[in-house]
């Protein structure tokens, strides 16, 4: 990919010009149509257009996705400065603020010597955060994206539950008789599991079913027996 280093404007400006000419009066008719809910899907689609890329290690691929993708955020804070709600500066400062305040490891006194005790911290100042925001913390399982890709959330919930004590590491898991575990490599037992996955799918299919559905319905139930269990301790 060519280096563009000497002649590229480094600024945001020109984007955020674009972007205002493209909603404006004389602009384009489709972008002039669309609010935060018509676009929410690209949003989606550009960010598994960027995880393609860096899984195929194409970087001038990965530069071009990273472009569409940011593009979804200039465009829904263009959208919200017209209302007068924010703009893409406001989401810039929140971010460094949000950054700095989370890593006091690096910006302050404080250091940490292992990613877990990063991990153990940054919750604990996110939780802070949602307290001082005014948002209620009822069970381990809050705070988890509706919107998740069914597997990721169900990936989430259970770690969630099993960091709280919910659940023990071996429940919720799948006695196979071809089990992953006795495999020789992390690389078989990748290769196991996913071709497990896949006929899970392909049952479903099968029935007619849709697996992505049949896992939400799965989180949904899980979530509810954790947060009964919950109750009781």
């Amino acid at each position: 990919m060519p280096s563009k280093k000497g002649t590229r404007a480094k600024t945001i400006d020109p984007l955020l010009k674009i972007m205002a000419r493209l909603r404006s009066p004389s602009g384009c008719p489709w972008d002039l149509e669309q609010d935060h809910d018509s676009i929410k899907q690209c949003l989606i689609e550009e960010a598994y257009e960027v995880l393609e890329a860096i899984d195929s290690c194409d970087m001038a691929m990965l530069c071009d996705e990273l472009g569409d993708l940011l593009l979804q955020v200039v465009f829904h804070a263009q959208m919200a400065s017209e209302r007068d709600d924010f703009d893409f500066f406001d989401v810039v400062d929140g971010i460094c603020e949000k950054l700095v305040h989370r890593h006091p490891h690096v910006f302050g006194k404080k250091r940490l010597g292992t990613s877990g005790a990063v991990l153990t911290q940054w919750e604990k100042i996110k939780a802070g955060e949602r307290k001082k925001a005014g948002k209620k913390t009822t069970s381990a399982l809050d705070h988890i994206p509706k919107h998740l890709p069914a597997l990721m959330r169900a990936e989430k919930l259970r770690k969630k539950a099993t960091r709280a004590k919910l659940i023990s590491s071996e429940e919720y898991t799948v006695p196979l008789r071809w089990e992953p575990r006795n495999a020789r490599s992390k690389a078989r037992q990748a290769r196991v599991l996913g071709e497990f996955l896949f006929r899970i799918a392909g049952t479903a299919q099968q029935l007619k079913l849709e697996p992505e559905q049949l896992l939400r319905d799965a989180n949904h139930r899980f979530e509810e027996r954790m947060r009964e269990r919950e109750k009781g301790l």
